[in-house]
């Protein structure tokens, strides 16, 4: 019997959960969980920094990675759920097989690796000389010139004037907003 392995379907990009959805359905009424095993959307952990909220994002839109044993009847469920386009990897003419990624492929974009397990990345358009109001802290409600930016730590170094005098400090992303 074939193994299980993981293949790249291509979709409408923006409609990625809405096929995993419809996917998830067709596998169920179906009856092929025992031929597809798994769908997933990979994404990523964002900080904004205007809001210091949290988000997801897709780190491939338009793609979803599903783990199956190909055959006719499981490429059929797939190929012909709404909103999938094709499967990624495919050689030669529309009724080819398409390719599986290899375990490398895998354990990258699915976020296996250990290089991939790392913290949120925080996005940051702070830019030295830029004021900013400071929302939280002792500081609260102070304006402060941004000094220095360190998106790697999320962190900014601000002249704040306390006393008639400019005093540094150190200030996470999320306790500034742009003025």
């Amino acid at each position: 019997m074939a193994s299980k392995k993981w293949y790249v379907i291509h979709t409408y990009s923006g409609h990625e959960n809405k096929v995993e959805e419809s996917l998830r359905h067709r596998i169920d009424s179906l009856h092929m969980k025992d031929m597809i095993f798994d769908i997933q959307i990979p994404t990523e952990t964002v900080i904004n920094k205007d809001d210091g909220k949290k988000q997801e994002i897709k780190l491939f839109p338009g793609y979803i990675f599903v783990q199956m044993i190909l055959d006719d009847q499981s490429w059929a469920v797939v190929r012909h759920t709404p909103g999938v386009t094709g499967f990624v990897g495919k050689s030669g003419t529309s009724n080819s097989k398409p390719q599986p990624l290899s375990r490398d492929e895998v354990n990258r974009m699915l976020g296996k690796s250990k290089s991939s397990m790392a913290a949120p990345v925080i996005i940051s358009n702070y830019e030295v000389g830029q004021t900013v109001r400071i929302r939280t802290g002792a500081f609260e409600d102070f304006d402060a010139t941004v000094t220095e930016v360190n998106p790697d730590k999320g962190v900014l170094t601000c002249m704040v004037t306390l006393f008639g005098r400019e005093t540094p400090v150190t200030l996470d992303f999320v306790s500034v907003e742009r003025i």
